[in-house]
C-alpha cells in the first residue's frame, strides 16, 4: 500500500529556552493507507500533540510532514484548512453536533460550506447514515438520539465526502461500555471498507481493536507493534 501518513523527524516545543517543554521529540513514523492504527498514551504524554500534526490543526516547530505525498509542515491556516476538508475527516469526543439541525441537516452542514450542490449534499449525506444505521433516524434532532447515535451522526459527518484519513479522537470517551462497543464496531466497518482509521486514545482495551498500535510516552514513540490479538 502507499504511504499516506509520513512523519521526519518532527518536534513540538512550547517556550523555547530555559523552560521549554518538548511535547513532541524527534516523533517520526508512517501509516501506509488503509492501515487501522491506534496511537496511545496518558494524558501529557504527547498524543494529542500528535494528533494535532496529523491533523493539521497545528504545525511542527521543526521536521517534516507529509501528507499523502504533499509537504504540509508549514503551511498557512488557511492552506491547513483546505487540506483538512479534502483529506481528513475528524470524530471529536464531544460529538459537535448542533442541537437545533437534524441529524441529516448536521451531516450536510460540512459540504454545504465546502460548496456542495445541494442535490449532491443530500444523497452523500443519506448514503453516509445509512452507512453507519442510522437511515430511519435522518429527522431526529441530537436530543431524540442516545449518544452512540449522536456518535454515529457524528462519524456519517466526518465520512460523507469520503476522506483519505479518519481521525478520531478519543471517540468513545463520552460513552457506556454498550455503545462504546457500537461505535468501534463502526469504525472498524468503515475500515473493513478501505478507509485508513487513526484512533487516538488513553485506553487499552479501545487500542487493542487497532490492527497496529504506537505507544507515545515523554514526547516520543515508546513501541509501534502489530497488534497479534487483531480481529477484524
Amino acid at each position: 500500500m502507499p504511504v499516506l501518513v509520513d512523519v521526519q523527524d518532527i518536534c513540538k516545543i512550547y517556550n523555547p529556552g530555559e523552560n521549554e517543554v518538548r511535547a513532541l521529540d524527534h516523533v517520526s513514523l508512517s501509516i501506509d493507507k488503509g492501515e487501522f492504527v491506534a496511537i496511545i498514551g496518558q494524558s501529557g504524554s504527547g498524543k494529542s500533540t500528535l494528533m494535532n500534526m496529523l491533523g493539521c490543526l497545528d504545525t511542527p516547530t521543526s521536521g517534516k510532514y507529509y501528507l499523502n505525498g504533499v509537504d504540509v509542515s508549514h503551511m498557512t491556516d488557511d492552506e491547513q484548512s483546505d487540506v483538512r476538508n479534502r483529506e481528513i475527516g475528524f470524530i471529536f469526543q464531544g460529538f459537535n453536533l448542533i442541537q437545533s439541525l437534524t441529524a441529516i441537516e448536521n451531516v450536510e452542514l460540512p459540504l454545504m460550506y465546502r460548496g456542495v450542490a445541494k442535490k449532491t449534499r443530500m444523497e452523500l449525506s443519506k448514503a453516509a447514515l445509512e452507512n453507519v444505521g442510522l437511515g430511519h433516524r435522518m429527522d431526529h434532532k441530537p436530543n431524540e438520539l442516545s449518544g452512540g447515535q449522536q456518535q454515529r451522526v457524528a462519524i456519517a459527518r466526518a465520512i460523507a465526502q469520503a476522506p483519505p484519513i479518519l481521525l478520531a479522537d478519543e471517540p468513545t470517551g463520552n460513552l457506556d461500555s454498550g455503545s462504546s462497543k457500537e461505535i468501534i464496531n463502526t469504525i472498524k466497518k468503515l475500515h473493513g471498507e478501505g478507509r485508513t482509521v487513526i484512533l487516538i486514545t488513553h485506553d487499552p482495551g479501545i487500542a487493542k481493536q487497532a490492527k497496529r498500535i504506537i505507544t507515545i510516552s515523554d514526547g516520543k514513540i515508546a513501541s509501534d507493534e502489530i497488534n497479534p490479538d487483531y480481529i477484524p
